[in-house]
């Protein structure tokens, strides 16, 4: 006899859903009406929520507390280790920054907008156009690959382009030297000799299936704290030269310098799309600050970092308790509160079709017209903050957002190159690919 299956219909697959029932209900736990009891996130892992009254159960049988257990043993696993030293508070939503905005005065709006264009004006002028398709990309560019691979022409574009910038920058190059080699004019052995790269919020993988494809890396480190379906890592283990070890962790509990593999390895970080604190959290993982060189508070060996290449993104998800350079914002006269309302504003960036339409050269007169607009017409006065953006256009909008996004990675620049290295800002691709369209790049001072 066929068992019974939950009722609720999939209307995408087209289909009911194939769970199993709980008794005396025609649903599955996924899809039965929640109690009107009051649901919290899972302490052992806070993508699910449970009831009050059921936390002490559920916890003893929460699934993921297998996973949990295994990972506090790991060496590597250091608990907030890079979540950045200050004051301890909860992450403030989007929904919260967005009423802090609202209960601003009209007046205050207008200073925090004008201060923003200041700001942007003194200190990102110099941010270029990089957009690279490098010759050792061509076998991915020209679809010359096993057809069992992914292929997305935008996401193919964004991999080249931030490979060929670390190709441009000579961090490739000096990979392929130090296999001859020849790094730093000495002759090392063979575990010195292999070039490292570590992927920080991998995902599947596909970056670092085509830098190993194309430039021939054999050590890779994917860190990811979700678990995948149709991962890189199949693909990457048939690569006989290639050692692939993935580390399933959140990067704010990473001691880097505790995975034995790369102790006293030369190492190159990429990120494809790390998404708001992330970049914040990658750089403290993967850069030592100079108080704290050699080693970390939960100790482990020396690495060595060459140089990143991140593509930040989710700039509205970014939080002052994790930002990477707090002095650089207070220098600037952004408070916590005004670094809370600029990465609200940077959400304006991509809520719509309009990458094409914003570009630098019109960042500061879109908004001045729209100021001007708004003044003469008087529209917003009764409905506050919130009537006034209301009656912004998406462009500008859009054009104010830009700024507070190349703002927030200005800082985290600053602080690299305090950190010793050599950094820069770019555009790697057109906003018509992606409007997340700038990476953080670094390449260590010798």
């Amino acid at each position: 006899m066929e068992q019974p299956r939950c009722k609720f219909w999939l209307p995408k697959k087209k289909r009911f859903c194939a769970v199993l029932p709980f008794k005396d209900s025609p649903f599955c736990g996924n899809h039965m009406v929640r109690s009107d009891g009051q649901w919290i996130p899972c302490p052992i892992d806070q993508s699910h929520s449970v009831l009050t009254e059921n936390l002490e159960s559920h916890v003893k049988r929460c699934p993921f507390m297998k996973q949990a257990r295994t990972l506090s043993l790991q060496p590597y696993y250091c608990k907030g280790i890079n979540a950045g030293k200050g004051e301890v508070e909860d992450d403030v939503s989007s929904e919260m920054k967005r009423h802090a905005v609202y209960r601003m005065s009209i007046a205050e709006f207008y200073k925090l907008t004008e201060k923003v264009q200041h700001v942007h004006a003194s200190i990102c002028d110099d941010i270029r156009e990089s957009y690279k398709m490098p010759e050792a990309c061509n076998m991915w560019i020209n679809r010359e690959i096993d057809s069992k691979i992914p292929f997305q022409e935008k996401h193919v574009i964004q991999q080249a382009s931030i490979l060929g910038n670390l190709e441009d920058s000579g961090l490739l190059k000096s990979f392929r030297e130090k296999e001859q080699g020849q790094w730093d004019g000495r002759q090392q052995d063979d575990s010195q000799r292999a070039p490292a790269v570590v992927e920080f919020g991998a995902g599947r993988g596909y970056l670092t299936q085509m830098l190993a494809d194309c430039y021939g890396i054999k050590k890779v480190f994917l860190v990811e704290r979700k678990s995948y379906k149709l991962k890189a890592d199949r693909s990457l283990r048939q690569k006989e030269s290639l050692s692939l070890e993935r580390l399933r962790i959140d990067i704010e509990d990473l001691d880097l310098k505790a995975v034995e593999s790369l102790h006293g390895v030369h190492y190159l970080a990429i990120g494809k799309h790390l998404c708001g604190p992330a970049t914040d959290l990658t750089l403290r993982c993967c850069v030592p600050e100079r108080v704290s060189k050699s080693t970390s508070e939960c100790g482990g060996e020396k690495t060595y970092l060459e140089g990143f290449a991140i593509a930040t993104c989710c700039h509205h998800l970014c939080q002052w308790k994790h930002y990477i350079n707090k002095e650089f914002m207070l220098g600037l006269g952004i408070s916590k509160e005004e670094f809370n309302a600029i990465t609200w504003f940077t959400s304006w960036a991509v809520d719509g079709d309009h990458g094409a339409e914003v570009s630098d050269s019109g960042l500061h007169l879109q908004l001045r017209l729209g100021r001007e607009k708004d003044e003469q017409s008087g529209t917003g006065a009764a409905a506050g903050v919130e009537g006034v953006v209301r009656s912004m256009q998406a462009v500008e909008r859009a054009a104010l957002g830009f700024m507070c996004k190349q703002i927030i990675d200005k800082g985290r620049m600053a602080w690299g190159s305090r950190n010793g290295l050599e950094a820069r800002l770019v555009k790697y691709v057109a906003p018509t690919i992606s409007p997340e369209n700038h990476l953080l790049m670094a390449k260590r001072i010798i």
